[in-house]
């Protein structure tokens, strides 16, 4: 009996840990398995956002254009690129970054139909698959959806904040017949809308891809250009409406040694996108800082000069320490440096901007509003900068004494200008009607071809030299 019953709980004790045996098999597959899906869904998409990685995109894109070819459809693919989205990683951090990244997967994903593809190639690019779009108006719509789910405030970092896209569109067969192609001509139509003032969509063209080509051109030398010494500082001095000279601007210009003088316009937007314009805007600032001690050396008067900013330079985490250590270097009075940035600059981050306006007037050096008018705030913004001077922007002064309305702007410009203790100086003046109506209505400086065209930093010298100044160096101001 007893025997029986030991043979028993025996029995039940080997099928207990057989069934734990089983139990600890069973839950070891599924975890082997659970981790095998788990690998294979990290190789096929984005660990931050979720969404298809650029090799399953890659893949999704070779489907689907079988499929157009199979049964002769268009497809559409959108190329998205955040704007300035390096700017707000260096000013808010990567964290906030990286809530920025998801939070656009999200409202992509809202903003197309059920049968597109949002996948994230990397950094701040993204790109919607369009299939089986029976006309263009189709892309249209869906990018102008993208548009405006993106135009809504986003809140990073306990601070709300507009962001804005450029998007470029690729049509299957029109803009390419195969994945490389297609990514490539929707990449340049991309890059166009960020020329374009960026926040827009443009289509691919065979134009744009002609143009494209000479862009890459010119960006490949652009990247050669600092260490080969072509950049050239050009100077264009300020004057009081009595024609004495208060300051001067510099002003960057590239001698290609191929195209010639090459226009900011053309290659600042290029260094602005790829990240060059922090190196290439700390030389201008070093070199017109040196040219000005040089000067003075020399016996010309303590001249301020003034070195523009771009939205990068201005944001970037950099700029003290480069501004501290040129002013150190140099010895040059920080009073004598003017930095100009524009009204759309600061406009971007107002919290941010006026943080950096607060650290750069505790260094001592003066601050102007460039091309003011032109961007996004309005007059009564102004009292919130630390500023020293706004300069009222060309195109008004262009046509200002026959358009009543650039003529009413510039005099409120003017008034308000005087109500903060402001410098107002006027660009762009070209006759001496322009001059003398701003004299009539109480400009204090003015700047243009009527005074003198950006001169190299030699005959800029000789205009100095040729003046009354050089036999009164007690002077503070020289008469051209």
């Amino acid at each position: 009996m007893l025997a029986s019953l030991l043979l028993l709980m025996v029995m039940a004790l080997l099928g207990r840990l057989s069934w734990k045996l089983q139990r600890a098999q069973v839950r070891n597959m599924e975890q082997r398995i659970a981790h095998a899906q788990r690998v294979e869904y990290l190789a096929f998409h984005d660990s931050l956002t979720g969404l298809p990685n650029r090799a399953f995109f890659t893949q999704l894109l070779t489907q689907g254009l079988h499929h157009s070819r199979r049964y002769n459809k268009q497809l559409a693919l959108l190329f998205l690129d955040l704007d300035r989205f390096k700017m707000i990683n260096d000013s808010l951090g990567h964290d906030a970054g990286d809530e920025l990244l998801q939070e656009m997967g999200r409202r992509l994903n809202k903003a197309v139909r059920v049968s597109d593809v949002v996948a994230r190639l990397g950094g701040d690019e993204f790109v919607v698959l369009l299939p089986e779009i029976e006309t263009l108006t189709q892309a249209e719509i869906v990018a102008a959806k993208v548009l405006s789910v993106i135009s809504e405030p986003f809140t990073l970092a306990g601070q709300e904040l507009h962001i804005t896209v450029s998007i470029g569109v690729a049509i299957y067969p029109r803009d390419g017949e195969d994945e490389q192609s297609l990514l490539k001509s929707a990449d340049i139509a991309m890059y166009y809308a960020k020329e374009r003032g960026k926040n827009n969509v443009q289509f691919s063209s065979e134009e744009l891809n002609t143009v494209s080509l000479e862009r890459f051109a010119l960006e490949s030398s652009l990247r050669s250009a600092l260490e080969n010494q072509e950049f050239k500082v050009y100077y264009q001095s300020k004057q009081d409406m009595k024609g004495h000279v208060t300051g001067m601007e510099a002003l960057l210009r590239w001698q290609h040694p191929d195209l010639g003088l090459v226009s900011p316009m053309e290659f600042i937007p290029l260094a602005e996108e790829n990240g060059l314009i922090i190196p290439i805007g700390r030389w201008v600032l070093k070199t017109a800082c040196w040219q000005n001690v040089a000067w003075q050396n020399q016996g010309f008067p303590e001249l301020s000069i003034a070195v523009n900013l771009s939205v990068r330079q201005f944001f970037d985490k950099g700029l003290l320490v480069d501004i501290n250590t040129v002013l150190q270097e140099t010895g040059m009075s920080p009073a004598l440096l003017e930095l100009e940035i524009t009204e759309s600059m600061v406009m971007h981050d107002v919290k941010q901007a006026i943080q950096i306006l607060r650290e750069l007037k505790k260094m001592g050096v003066r601050i102007a509003i460039d091309d003011f008018g032109t961007g996004y705030s309005s007059l009564s913004r102004l009292k919130d900068f630390p500023l020293d001077a706004i300069k009222i922007d060309g195109s008004f002064i262009y046509d200002m004494t026959d358009c009543t309305e650039n003529k009413k702007l510039t005099e409120s410009i003017i008034e308000i200008g005087k109500t903060l203790s402001l410098t107002v100086i006027a660009e762009g003046v070209e006759t001496v009607e322009q001059l003398n109506y701003l004299r009539s209505i109480s400009c204090d400086q003015f700047q243009g071809f009527y005074a003198n065209e950006p001169l190299p930093a030699t005959e800029f010298a000789a205009m100095i030299q040729a003046s009354t100044i050089m036999n009164n160096p007690a002077a503070r101001s020289f008469k051209v």
